[in-house]
C-alpha cells in the first residue's frame, strides 16, 4: 500500500514554469499524491494553466482564488491552515518553478522511517538558465540552537509526518490573528519542530532541481555575498526582529532568546561566543560570531 502524501504548492505569476513543476510532482513513484495549490492573485495565465491540470487530474485542487497574500511565506501559511491533513500520511511543500526527481518523495519517506524521525529536509541542486548548477549543502550537523536562527533548508525539500503537520497547523490556527507577523514557513516549521522535541533529519541526497532566477524570494543564499547581505540585515536590526517575533509566537525562552532580549553589550558578546551552538556550517558559525560582535560594539557606543 502506497503512502499518501499531501503536496502544498504556493504559486504566483508562475505560468512560465509551473507546468514543469506539476509534471514532475505527478511523476513521483511509489507514492499516492494529492496536490493543493494556493494561487496568489496573479496577472499572467497561471489560473488557466492550473485549471487545465485540474480538468485532467482528479488529484489536483485549487484553494479559493482571488486574494493577494504578498509573499510566498504568507501563501504557504494559508495552505498550512486551510488544508485538511486527516487522510494523509505525510505533508510536503512545493514551489512553483522547481523540478523534482521521480524518487524525491519515496526517498524522503524511507529516510523518515529508517531514522525514526518526524521530518526530513535535504540538500538541493540549484540550477540556472545558462546551464550552471551548484549543490546547496544544508546537511551540516544540527546544533543545539540552530533552529532559532535558520531553517534546515529550502521548504521545497521538506516532508513532514502527519502528526507533526497537524501540530504545526494547530499552532497556526490557535494564533491566526498574528500569523501575518511570521516571515518564512519553512523556518517556522523547523523551529516549531525542534523547539517541541520533534525529531528532524537533514538528508545529503539532492533529489530536486532548485530553479534560480531573478524572481526568487530567497533562493540559493549560500556564499560570501549572502553573508554580506545578512550582515546589513543584522546591523539594521531587522534580522533579530524576525527571530524574536517567531520566538514569541512559539514561546521560546532559551538562552539565545534571553540574551537577544537583553540586548546589551555583554549579552550580545555572550551570544557571539555561542556561535558554535547557533549555526550549522563552519562559515556561518564564523559569520555569526563576527556579526554579533559588530552588533555588540555598535550597542556599546549607543549606550554611551
Amino acid at each position: 500500500m502506497c503512502n499518501k502524501i499531501c503536496v502544498l504548492l504556493a504559486a504566483y505569476n508562475g505560468a512560465e514554469y509551473i507546468r514543469e513543476q506539476l509534471d514532475s510532482i505527478l511523476s513521483q513513484n511509489s507514492v499516492e499524491i494529492d496536490i493543493y495549490i494556493s494561487l496568489d492573485l496573479s496577472t499572467d495565465s497561471s489560473i488557466d494553466i492550473i485549471n487545465s491540470y485540474i480538468n485532467d487530474n482528479s488529484n489536483i485542487y485549487l484553494l479559493e482564488y482571488g486574494c493577494r497574500y504578498g509573499s510566498a511565506g504568507k501563501n504557504f501559511f494559508r495552505l498550512l491552515m486551510d488544508v485538511d491533513f486527516s487522510k494523509y500520511d505525510y505533508i510536503s511543500f512545493s514551489d512553483q518553478d522547481d523540478i523534482w526527481l521521480s524518487n524525491k518523495l519515496s526517498h524522503a519517506i524511507e529516510v523518515i522511517k529508517s531514522n525514526n524521525v518526524d521530518a526530513v529536509s535535504s540538500n538541493v541542486l540549484a540550477f540556472w538558465k545558462d546551464g550552471r548548477e551548484k549543490l546547496i549543502k544544508k546537511d551540516n550537523p544540527q546544533v543545539e540552537y540552530d533552529y532559532v536562527f535558520e531553517s534546515s533548508g529550502p521548504g521545497c525539500s521538506f516532508v513532514l509526518s502527519k502528526d507533526l503537520s497537524v501540530a504545526i497547523q494547530r499552532s497556526l490556527i490557535d494564533n491566526k490573528s498574528i500569523v501575518n507577523r511570521l516571515w518564512l514557513h519553512d523556518w517556522y516549521c523547523y523551529s516549531f519542530s525542534r523547539s517541541n522535541k520533534y525529531k528532524w533529519c537533514i538528508d545529503s541526497e539532492a533529489l530536486m532541481l532548485y530553479r534560480q532566477h531573478e524572481n526568487n524570494e530567497v533562493g540559493a543564499n549560500n556564499g560570501f555575498l549572502s553573508i554580506f547581505n545578512r550582515l546589513k540585515t543584522v546591523l539594521s536590526g531587522d534580522a533579530f526582529k524576525k527571530v524574536l517575533i517567531q520566538a514569541d509566537f512559539i514561546e521560546l525562552t532559551n538562552k539565545p532568546i534571553i540574551l537577544l532580549k537583553e540586548n546589551t553589550f555583554f549579552s550580545l558578546i555572550k551570544l557571539a561566543m555561542m556561535a558554535n551552538k547557533c549555526r550549522r556550517s563552519k562559515i556561518d558559525k564564523i559569520a555569526f560570531f563576527i556579526m554579533i560582535s559588530i552588533l555588540a560594539v555598535k550597542r556599546l557606543f549607543n549606550e554611551k
